[in-house]
């Protein structure tokens, strides 16, 4: 997820999932960039990023086999997977599988939506951050 990209800066990564104009869900790659700074006084510099909103946070926790059929988001929300794997496919067919530790953005709160599934033999648990959308 996140990567150096030179001596001050390191990227961190995920893919969201929107929808276009046609309703049609796609992902896609984001990139955040982090700058090394004395975040958190006396402890040593870290890489932080610039502050987004968020106040409040949910966890979603799926049974084994479980499938949500095409629907669009509730709520723009980050995920992030802490158990379980899970595969979100768009409308335009692309399919990816998370595992714990993934994040993905969901932004198609309108249009068809996509499709999840708990793809493990087990429960599948979310941390689950509602964001304003942006």
């Amino acid at each position: 997820m996140a990567q150096k990209s030179s001596p001050g800066l390191t990227l961190v990564r995920y893919p969201r999932i929107y929808s276009d104009r046609q309703g049609e869900s796609h992902f896609e790659s984001v990139t955040v960039e982090q700058r090394l700074a004395q975040a958190a006084p006396p402890a040593a510099p870290f890489y932080v990023s610039d502050d987004n909103p968020a106040s409040k946070y949910r966890f979603y926790t799926f049974t084994p086999g479980w499938i949500g059929e095409l629907h669009p988001c509730p709520t723009q929300q980050f995920l992030a997977l802490l158990s379980g794997a899970r595969e979100m496919e768009t409308t335009d067919g692309t399919v990816r599988r998370f595992l714990p530790g993934d994040l993905v953005l969901l932004e198609d709160t309108s249009g068809r939506g996509h499709v999840t599934r708990n793809v493990g033999d087990g429960y599948a648990t979310y941390l689950v951050v509602p964001v304003p959308a942006f």
